[in-house]
């Protein structure tokens, strides 16, 4: 297997393999508490710290697991980083914690976490591994952020609510109204909103590599043919 330079991993993990709008996993958790940026931010980072956590610890163990167990060992690693995280919220932002309820310690089944741990930290040193958690993590925090802040300033007219949930009282002003006497859209803040605010997203990725590819194709043109053409000189010649 080829090793990935930190640049290809990086790329991947924002961009060209991003878990949520490639990949298309975690998608239970992302569609259901992305009603706001303070809800996505808060997932987002206990994700996060899930993912590094897990890749930096099955990459050290990754030469003493044998293949039988190799599996549970990973769930049983990925379990105890999230009660962690779970163990933090409760004690800092309890009030997030509460909020997003049952979505954090379902991390655990989040198959974004457990993919990346097979797929990638078992096969590679502990530098490239934390890297590539820290990728996979960043590039589906992205996401979260934007779809919640989508479905916020769309579906109640603000942006940043309730910040203070998780940044404490410093971020009790920090909510934005763009509009006035805005008419709530119901729809944005509920699961259909989500359904099609992330179809959006992953259409505008899409178009976006094929503005790329098809720039790329014309900046750089396949080379001509070299050499003489061939002449077919068969047949009788007067």
């Amino acid at each position: 297997m080829a090793t990935k330079t930190s640049a290809e991993i990086i790329r991947d993990g924002l961009w060209n393999n991003n878990p949520a709008l490639v990949q298309v996993l975690g998608l239970c958790p992302l569609l259901a508490v992305t009603s706001t940026v303070v809800n996505a931010l808060g997932l987002g980072l206990a994700t996060l710290m899930v993912l590094m956590g897990s890749n930096l610890a099955v990459s050290l163990i990754r030469n003493f697991v044998g293949e039988s167990v190799r599996l549970p060992a990973f769930v049983m690693i990925i379990a105890s980083f999230v009660t962690c995280a779970e163990l933090l919220m409760q004690a800092f932002t309890y009030e997030l914690y509460q909020i997003l309820g049952i979505f954090i310690p379902l991390i655990v089944t989040n198959c974004t976490i457990l993919g990346r741990a097979d797929a990638f930290a078992s096969k590679n040193r502990p530098g490239p591994a934390v890297l590539d958690g820290a990728m996979m993590g960043l590039g589906f925090l992205a996401v979260l952020i934007v779809l919640g802040g989508m479905r916020e300033l769309l579906g109640q007219g603000t942006l940043f609510a309730d910040m203070n949930l998780l940044l404490g009282p410093m971020a009790a002003d920090w909510v934005v109204r763009p509009f006035e006497n805005y008419p709530d859209m119901l729809f944005m803040v509920l699961p259909p909103g989500a359904f099609v605010g992330l179809g959006l997203l992953i259409a505008l990725k899409n178009g976006i590599d094929n503005h790329l590819e098809a720039r790329r194709k014309a900046e750089s043109p396949e080379p001509a043919t070299s050499g003489s053409k061939r002449v077919r000189v068969t047949g009788n010649v007067s």
